[in-house]
């Protein structure tokens, strides 16, 4: 059926309603009078930040409010990018790979194990919980990015950089709607991810020690690099020598086992370290240290190679199934009393690093425990740094958000004062350039009276 004229340009006006309402959304703000924390630059007692359309359009002292934006008064508060979360798991449900209830033979079985430690084609962005409340909670807390990381097997697949939450959908008139999923990532993929400690299982299947975890780590990127080496050799001779066997998950490896991407290695103790740091070196990989608990000892040697440090502020203490009068070890209380003090050594070594809460449930605890550190010896200026700028720049991301500077993403908290001070409160949190409505603080329980 062929439309009348009159209803080809009816159908145009309803387009140019649809792309109006879209243009005319007033995310547009300023807040002005506040003092200003860019980690990028020094300190504005007194400033202003405008955002428009998901961008920082200004920063400045002497920056004027225009005449079309929500004023935000920041008398009394200040304004810091959003803090960013390098390793959470919890934001993504992978579905773990079922067991058979029965295996016809032992290679059954062994194919089967090897899907279980290594999910390298695992890619974060599709295991999204885009809905999960818990991503409110975070951004309630200033948390306004994460390194969303799978967190089963050995290799355990790709991580993601993602906004905790999804810009409000735009009207949509005839389309068919857009993943919200799509709308939450900046990047992807942002590291491939590895976990030496991972239990082999109850099976005992191949590899059953930590010598065997390793070698399997290891004998897979030189799988994964002899693959590609057969690969190029089968498109160079044209056909003349026998097409290899194909591996999914092999290919998958193949961007880290080059050193395009770079690999997260989860590693605690300096010996751990010193093997992440070996099999880097050996495979030309790119390493970041996940965990880091005794990174501060290898500062120099982590330097030398360029890697970067994801520091775990889930710090060590004293478990819970302990008795009261129970005594512990002395490398117990060692390791729980030296472990806020890794980051100023890191930055005393001249280390990138960044911070991560790796399975603290409460998301105010990233801050928190960073202010740990800050009292063990970190200075402000690197601990807010290292929640900013620097876990972007470990992300790859530096260009395009974790400071306040005019072109970037405009994720950007405003507290009620400094970021580590007691009793500081996040009042506002944009995300994308959009203001999020944050969850009212809980009333106070009155005081009981006898």
């Amino acid at each position: 059926m062929i439309k009348s004229p009159s209803s080809f340009w009816v159908g145009i006006a309803l387009l140019g309603i649809t792309i109006s309402l879209r243009a005319e959304s007033p995310h547009i703000y300023a807040i002005t009078k506040a003092r200003i924390v860019s980690a990028a630059g020094p300190v504005i007692d007194a400033g202003t930040v405008v955002i428009r359309n998901g961008r920082i359009e200004a920063v400045g002292a002497t920056v004027a409010t225009p005449a079309d934006a929500q004023v935000i008064d920041g008398s009394g508060l200040t304004v810091y990018p959003g803090l960013i979360d390098m390793g959470r798991s919890d934001v993504l449900d992978v579905p773990a790979i079922a067991e058979p209830r029965e295996f016809a033979n032992r290679e059954a079985l062994d194919r089967w194990w090897r899907g279980v430690i290594l999910r390298s084609d695992v890619q974060a962005p599709s295991y999204l919980k885009v809905d999960s409340p818990d991503l409110a909670r975070l951004a309630a807390a200033g948390i306004t990015s994460v390194l969303a990381a799978p967190g089963a097997g050995v290799i355990r697949g790709q991580s993601a950089f993602v906004n905790v939450m999804a810009r409000e959908e735009d009207p949509q008139i005839g389309d068919i709607a857009v993943p919200r999923r799509g709308q939450m990532v900046v990047k992807s993929p942002v590291a491939l991810h590895i976990a030496f400690n991972s239990s082999p299982g109850r099976l005992r299947a191949y590899p059953e020690s930590l010598m065997g975890v390793i070698a399997f780590v290891r004998q897979s990127f030189l799988d994964a690099q002899y693959l590609a080496q057969q690969q190029a050799f089968l498109e160079k001779s044209k056909g003349a020598i026998e097409r290899p066997i194909d591996d999914p998950l092999l290919r998958a490896m193949q961007p880290a086992a080059a050193g395009r991407l770079p690999v997260a290695f989860e590693a605690d103790q300096e010996r751990e370290i010193r093997r992440v740091l070996a099999m880097s070196a050996e495979l030309k990989l790119d390493p970041i240290i996940t965990g880091g608990r005794e990174a501060g000892a290898l500062a120099s040697q982590i330097k030398s190679q360029n890697a970067r440090v994801v520091f775990s502020v889930n710090y060590p203490v004293r478990p819970a199934a302990l008795a009261p009068d129970a005594d512990e070890t002395l490398q117990a209380l060692t390791e729980r009393a030296d472990a806020p003090k890794t980051p100023a050594a890191l930055e005393k070594g001249g280390v990138l690093f960044a911070f991560a809460t790796a399975g603290l449930k409460e998301p105010g605890d990233l801050v928190k425990n960073v202010g740990k550190a800050v009292q063990a010896g970190l200075s402000e200026a690197a601990a807010v740094q290292a929640l900013t700028i620097n876990a972007a720049r470990i992300a790859g991301l530096s260009d395009r958000l974790g400071s306040l500077e005019s072109g970037k993403i405009a994720n950007v908290i405003v507290t009620s004062g400094g970021l580590f001070a007691p009793g500081t409160t996040v009042k506002h949190v944009f995300i994308d350039g959009r203001l999020v409505a944050l969850p009212a603080p809980a009333p106070a329980t009155p005081a009981k009276t006898n």
